[in-house]
C-alpha cells in the first residue's frame, strides 16, 4: 500500500489519528460569478460542512484501501472483515499513546516520562470515522442491511478498543449525563385560607 497520511485531516491531532490520503483534496469552494447578458449565474458548487468533507475523504480514502488491495477490491465484495483490517492499517498512522501493561505508566492519562508504547488510533477517531463511513456508504447507494460499517463485528471491535484503551491511558469512556434544563418556577405564596 502506498498510502500516506493527509496532515491537513482533522482528526491528524494528539486525541486521534490521521487518515491516509494520497491525493489530499481541497472541497471548499469560492464563490465567483459569471455575468452572461445582464444575468449572474454562480459556477460553482456550494461548499461543503466540515463534517461533509471530512466525510467525502474518508470514503475516498477508503475507496483508495480498497483499490491498492491485494486483490482489489470491489465495494459490493467489502465485508465487516474488510473494514476491520482497514481499522488495524489506520493505526499505523495514530498518535495516541496506548501504553502496554508491562509500561510503568499503564492506566496513567497524562505520564510524566516518555515511553516506548505505541502510537495508535484513538477510540474516539475510529468511532467518527466508522459513523461517517456508514453513512457514506448508504449515501453512495449502498443498502442498509448489507452496510459492512454498521455490523456487529465492526461494532464489538469498536467496544473492544475503547474498553482497551481506557484501561491503558486511564481515561474513562463513560457517557456523560445530559442535564435537564432547569425551569424557573415562580414561587407564589399560598393563598390565604378561605373565611369559614
Amino acid at each position: 500500500m502506498d498510502l500516506v497520511p493527509n496532515p491537513d485531516s482533522p482528526h491528524s491531532n494528539n486525541s486521534g489519528g490521521s487518515s491516509p490520503n494520497s491525493s489530499p483534496h481541497n472541497f471548499s469552494s469560492s464563490s465567483s460569478a459569471a455575468t452572461a447578458g445582464g444575468a449572474a449565474a454562480s459556477s460553482s458548487p456550494p461548499s461543503l460542512s466540515r463534517y461533509e468533507s471530512q466525510k467525502r475523504r474518508d470514503w475516498n480514502t477508503f475507496g483508495q484501501y480498497l483499490r491498492n488491495h491485494r486483490p482489489p477490491l470491489s465495494l459490493s465484495q467489502c465485508s465487516s472483515a474488510h473494514v476491520l483490517e482497514f481499522l488495524r492499517y489506520l493505526d499505523q498512522f495514530g498518535k495516541t499513546k496506548i501504553h502496554t501493561h508491562m509500561c510503568p505508566f499503564f492506566g496513567h492519562p497524562n505520564p510524566p516520562a516518555p515511553c516506548p508504547c505505541p502510537l495508535r488510533q484513538a477510540w474516539g477517531s475510529l468511532d467518527a470515522l466508522i459513523g461517517r463511513l456508514r453513512a457514506a456508504y448508504e449515501e453512495n447507494g449502498g443498502k442498509p442491511e448489507t452496510n459492512p460499517f454498521g455490523a456487529r463485528a465492526v461494532r464489538l471491535y469498536l467496544r473492544e478498543v475503547r474498553e482497551v484503551q481506557s484501561k491503558a491511558r486511564g481515561i474513562s469512556y463513560e457517557k456523560k449525563k445530559r442535564k435537564k434544563p432547569q425551569q424557573h418556577e415562580q414561587h407564589h405564596p399560598p393563598p390565604p385560607p378561605a373565611a369559614v
